[in-house]
Protein backbone atom coordinates (compact mmCIF):
# COMPACT_ATOMS: atom_id res chain seq x y z
CA UNK A 1 0.00 0.00 0.00
CA UNK A 2 0.95 3.54 -0.78
CA UNK A 3 1.91 5.97 1.82
CA UNK A 4 0.82 9.18 1.82
CA UNK A 5 3.63 12.28 2.61
CA UNK A 6 2.36 15.84 3.75
CA UNK A 7 4.81 18.53 4.73
CA UNK A 8 4.46 21.80 7.15
CA UNK A 9 7.22 24.45 7.87
CA UNK A 10 6.92 26.81 10.55
CA UNK A 11 8.79 30.42 10.81
CA UNK A 12 9.04 32.30 13.86
CA UNK A 13 7.48 32.16 17.33
CA UNK A 14 3.48 30.76 18.26
CA UNK A 15 1.83 34.80 18.37
CA UNK A 16 3.69 36.25 15.51
CA UNK A 17 5.29 33.28 12.95
CA UNK A 18 3.31 31.41 9.94
CA UNK A 19 3.85 28.98 7.82
CA UNK A 20 2.92 26.61 5.09
CA UNK A 21 1.38 23.27 4.54
CA UNK A 22 1.37 21.12 1.41
CA UNK A 23 0.40 18.22 0.42
CA UNK A 24 2.86 15.62 -1.29
CA UNK A 25 0.49 15.31 -4.32
CA UNK A 26 0.75 19.00 -4.87
CA UNK A 27 -3.35 19.14 -4.85
CA UNK A 28 -2.93 21.61 -2.00
CA UNK A 29 -0.95 24.44 -0.33
CA UNK A 30 -2.08 27.14 1.84
CA UNK A 31 -0.71 29.07 4.79
CA UNK A 32 -1.74 28.79 8.32
CA UNK A 33 -0.76 31.09 11.23
CA UNK A 34 -2.21 31.22 14.78
CA UNK A 35 -4.74 33.11 13.77
CA UNK A 36 -6.02 30.85 11.21
CA UNK A 37 -5.92 28.27 13.49
CA UNK A 38 -7.24 30.02 17.12
CA UNK A 39 -9.39 32.91 15.20
CA UNK A 40 -11.03 33.81 11.69
CA UNK A 41 -8.03 34.81 9.93
CA UNK A 42 -8.20 33.49 6.40
CA UNK A 43 -6.12 30.79 5.77
CA UNK A 44 -5.95 27.17 6.64
CA UNK A 45 -4.95 24.62 9.85
CA UNK A 46 -4.47 21.56 10.71
CA UNK A 47 -8.07 21.00 12.26
CA UNK A 48 -9.62 21.95 8.61
CA UNK A 49 -7.31 19.32 7.08
CA UNK A 50 -8.41 16.74 9.63
CA UNK A 51 -11.64 17.79 8.86
CA UNK A 52 -11.24 17.70 5.26
CA UNK A 53 -9.29 13.81 5.41
CA UNK A 54 -12.26 12.66 7.76
CA UNK A 55 -15.10 13.15 5.73
CA UNK A 56 -13.40 11.80 2.41
CA UNK A 57 -12.60 8.95 4.13
CA UNK A 58 -16.18 8.24 6.09
CA UNK A 59 -18.10 9.22 2.72
CA UNK A 60 -15.99 6.43 1.08
CA UNK A 61 -16.31 4.00 3.44
CA UNK A 62 -20.00 4.25 3.56
CA UNK A 63 -20.22 3.92 -0.21
CA UNK A 64 -17.92 0.72 0.04
CA UNK A 65 -19.88 -0.77 2.70
CA UNK A 66 -23.44 0.01 1.47
CA UNK A 67 -22.44 -1.17 -2.63
CA UNK A 68 -20.96 -4.53 -0.50
CA UNK A 69 -24.50 -4.98 0.92
CA UNK A 70 -25.88 -4.88 -2.44
CA UNK A 71 -27.26 -0.86 -2.18
CA UNK A 72 -25.93 1.37 -5.14
CA UNK A 73 -25.29 4.91 -3.74
CA UNK A 74 -25.90 7.98 -5.79
CA UNK A 75 -23.68 10.30 -3.64
CA UNK A 76 -22.80 10.89 0.38
CA UNK A 77 -21.87 14.46 1.35
CA UNK A 78 -20.03 14.75 4.54
CA UNK A 79 -19.39 17.73 6.46
CA UNK A 80 -16.68 17.53 9.60
CA UNK A 81 -16.55 19.57 12.10
CA UNK A 82 -13.18 19.58 14.27
CA UNK A 83 -13.30 21.42 17.94
CA UNK A 84 -10.47 22.82 19.29
CA UNK A 85 -10.71 24.32 22.42
CA UNK A 86 -8.63 25.18 25.53
CA UNK A 87 -8.37 22.69 27.57
CA UNK A 88 -5.43 22.22 30.51
CA UNK A 89 -3.35 25.15 30.32
CA UNK A 90 -3.27 23.82 26.22
CA UNK A 91 -5.57 22.92 23.29
CA UNK A 92 -6.93 20.12 22.23
CA UNK A 93 -9.07 18.42 19.36
CA UNK A 94 -12.34 17.58 21.59
CA UNK A 95 -14.88 16.17 19.24
CA UNK A 96 -15.59 15.82 15.93
CA UNK A 97 -19.09 16.56 14.36
CA UNK A 98 -19.65 14.30 11.23
CA UNK A 99 -22.99 15.04 9.14
CA UNK A 100 -23.66 12.89 6.25
CA UNK A 101 -26.47 13.18 3.71
CA UNK A 102 -26.83 10.50 1.02
CA UNK A 103 -29.01 9.45 -1.66
CA UNK A 104 -29.16 5.47 -1.29
CA UNK A 105 -32.66 3.98 -3.83
CA UNK A 106 -33.88 1.15 -1.65
CA UNK A 107 -32.98 1.29 1.84
CA UNK A 108 -35.17 2.36 4.63
CA UNK A 109 -33.95 4.61 6.94
CA UNK A 110 -33.24 2.86 9.97
CA UNK A 111 -30.78 -0.02 7.97
CA UNK A 112 -28.90 3.10 6.88
CA UNK A 113 -28.27 4.23 10.34
CA UNK A 114 -26.85 1.33 11.19
CA UNK A 115 -24.69 1.21 7.85
CA UNK A 116 -23.24 4.65 8.90
CA UNK A 117 -23.28 3.97 12.63
CA UNK A 118 -20.15 0.98 11.48
CA UNK A 119 -18.58 3.33 8.29
CA UNK A 120 -17.67 5.93 11.84
CA UNK A 121 -16.55 3.12 13.39
CA UNK A 122 -14.24 1.62 10.65
CA UNK A 123 -12.75 4.28 8.45
CA UNK A 124 -9.60 4.47 8.89
CA UNK A 125 -9.65 7.99 9.41
CA UNK A 126 -12.22 7.31 12.65
CA UNK A 127 -9.86 4.78 13.86
CA UNK A 128 -7.01 6.84 13.77
CA UNK A 129 -8.86 9.20 15.74
CA UNK A 130 -10.29 7.04 18.23
CA UNK A 131 -9.63 9.22 20.97
CA UNK A 132 -11.83 11.72 20.49
CA UNK A 133 -15.11 11.89 20.38
CA UNK A 134 -16.34 11.48 17.35
CA UNK A 135 -20.81 12.06 16.74
CA UNK A 136 -22.50 11.35 13.55
CA UNK A 137 -25.75 12.66 12.40
CA UNK A 138 -26.86 10.76 9.02
CA UNK A 139 -29.60 11.95 6.54
CA UNK A 140 -31.27 9.88 3.93
CA UNK A 141 -32.19 11.83 1.15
Amino acid sequence: MPVRTSEAQWNGDLMQGSGTMKLGSGAFEGTYSFGTRFSETPGTNPEELIGAAHAGCFSMQLSATLAGAGFHPEHVHTVAKVHIDKVDGGFAITKIELHTDAKIPNIDDSEFQKYAEDAKKNCPVSKALAATPITLEANLI
